[in-house]
């Protein structure tokens, strides 16, 4: 197959997967990125809530060596987490919980969720939950490659959902990136709901922002400034989302 040959056919699957527009986004994000080695990109996210205690999914049957488990920061499995070590101190210390899946004693991994409020570490944003006594933020849901074709995300969403039932969670909102249709497909099988869509063009420490519900758009010139969503149950407001 010739080269433009090859080039095309992924094109066209790229815009069959993700839709014109964002296949387009996506395609100009890689440009960017791969041009100027990261240091202009553009990132898209559906906000999502999902609905907790629905039973919408089926239960997972644990096997004989996974176990989830709570996970502090002194956790044993702690120091094999995927991410800078400062990034996990700072979601410690703004309060967030931590599940993690391990495979007898080697890390599977990991789920977060975050009350109140949750501080975006991929770019500059804070997601503000209005009903914070019956809503919560879940992000950064990973398993380790040789255990993604078995129970591992199962039972850590599984586990998860019934911690956050029993603090009365009813709506577990997250973003997602709207690059990754595998990731939108998933959440709307479990009842996800489409709050709103928010575009992030960075340059630099520069960083525009654009979403479908208020402040609608927000200029930063640097990491003390960023724009702020206040977002509401899909049942408490018709659009999920409104300004603070």
């Amino acid at each position: 197959m010739s080269t433009s040959s090859s080039l095309l056919t992924r094109l066209t699957h790229t815009m069959r997967t993700l839709g014109t527009v964002n296949g387009l986004l996506y395609l100009v994000d890689q440009a960017c990125r791969k041009a100027t080695r990261d240091t202009v990109r553009l990132v898209k996210y559906r906000l999502v809530a999902q609905p907790i205690g629905t039973g919408l999914s089926a239960p997972v049957r644990a096997g004989r060596e996974t176990f989830i488990e709570p996970a502090g920061p002194d956790h044993a499995l702690a120091i094999e987490f995927p991410r800078p070590a400062h990034i996990i101190a700072a979601r410690y210390a703004a309060g967030a919980t931590c599940l993690v899946a391990r495979v007898k004693d080697r890390f599977a991994g990991y789920l977060w969720w975050q009350r109140e409020q949750y501080d975006e570490d991929e770019v500059r944003c804070h997601f503000v939950l209005a009903s914070s006594h019956d809503s919560a933020w879940d992000f950064d849901v990973y398993v380790a490659p040789r255990y993604r074709l078995g129970r591992a995300m199962a039972l850590l969403w599984q586990a998860a959902e019934l911690r956050l039932a029993a603090e009365g969670v009813r709506w577990s909102f997250s973003r997602i990136s709207a690059f990754n249709a595998e990731s939108l497909a998933s959440h709307a099988r479990l009842g996800a709901v489409s709050c709103a869509q928010a575009l992030f063009f960075v340059v630099g420490p520069v960083q525009v922002s654009l979403f479908t519900c208020a402040p609608y758009f927000h200029l930063s010139a640097g990491a003390r400034s960023a724009p702020r969503l206040r977002l509401l149950p899909p049942t408490a407001s018709p659009s999920a989302a409104t300004p603070r």
